[in-house]
């Protein structure tokens, strides 16, 4: 009697490195894995300042002769990083605010949803400049899409702009143990259930479930044995986050996410990564 195929039951996933555009090093570490076949999906920060048009175009090449990778784009409204529209509300020193203040005025209604949904729009056609197409799904960084009024002013740019993309939601699994739940999965899930409720309105698409999510700088965070918790119980089509990539000049001026990045390479690149996607009963979507 032959035995069944797993790789035709498992359920397929999106593994999505963020941050593809924020440095060459990062944008070389996330390509080497999707060609590796250890990625199957990337947002790209379009406003970073070292993006350009070679940095596109070696990833588009990626799936010249097959589909190996989503291309989505990283909406980039917090960090070291500068608004691509003119006037652009608030600024410190010329970019835009950190994580905390973004979500503060978000939350007590202080931003302009039209600053907003402009710079999302430049954004978005910047993408389309460089790739030649729409996304096929969009993100935030540091998930401050999910943020009151940025939101919003999300979701319409992509009904207007990108109908045809899903959005990145970040509710994570209701059957988790309660130990799964650090407080930035806490804080994901909270703000991802009016999240969708918005999205079904406009008929947007979402993700089924979400993980990836950890204390970058938490004494013992060990990706290798946090990483197969991210894999428990989620369905089909559920989005993994990661940030593999390398260490250079320009990531380290920009992101204080810096070392991490390079242990989470090594660790899709090596040879466990594969048998614990098939021990838990995932593959990569294609």
């Amino acid at each position: 009697m032959s035995m069944p195929d797993a790789s035709a039951t498992a359920r397929p996933i999106w593994l999505c490195a963020d941050d593809y555009g924020i440095s060459p090093a990062v944008s070389k570490g996330i390509r080497d894995l999707v060609e590796q076949g250890r990625l199957n999906a990337t947002s790209v920060m379009v406003g970073a300042p070292t993006f350009n048009r070679a940095e596109a175009d070696a990833l588009k090449r990626l799936n010249a002769d097959a589909r190996r990778v989503a291309i989505g784009l990283h909406v980039t409204l917090t960090g070291k990083f500068k608004p691509m529209t003119a006037g652009y509300r608030p600024t410190r020193g010329g970019t835009f605010p950190s994580i905390p203040e973004k979500m503060v005025r978000g939350q007590l209604g202080l931003l302009d949803r039209g600053r907003l949904a402009d710079e999302i729009v430049a954004q978005l056609e910047a993408f389309k400049a460089q790739f030649g197409q729409a996304p096929d799904f969009f993100d935030g960084h540091q998930h401050s899409h999910l943020f009151p009024q940025v939101r919003e002013a999300l979701l319409d740019v992509v009904k207007a702009g990108a109908p045809e993309a899903w959005v990145r939601q970040c509710g994570r699994v209701a059957a988790l143990t309660p130990d799964a739940w650090d407080y930035k999965t806490r804080i994901l899930n909270g703000l991802s259930g009016r999240f969708r409720d918005l999205a079904v309105e406009r008929g947007i698409k979402t993700n089924p479930a979400f993980a990836g999510a950890y204390d970058f700088n938490a004494a013992g965070a060990d990706f290798t044995q946090l990483f197969p918790g991210f894999l428990q119980h989620l369905p089909a089509q559920s989005v993994v986050m990661c940030h593999p990539g390398f260490v250079d000049a320009e990531l380290e001026r920009l992101d204080p996410l810096t070392t991490q990045r390079e242990r989470e390479y090594a660790y899709f690149a090596g040879p466990e990564f594969p048998a614990v996607l098939r021990a838990h009963g995932v593959t990569l979507a294609r």
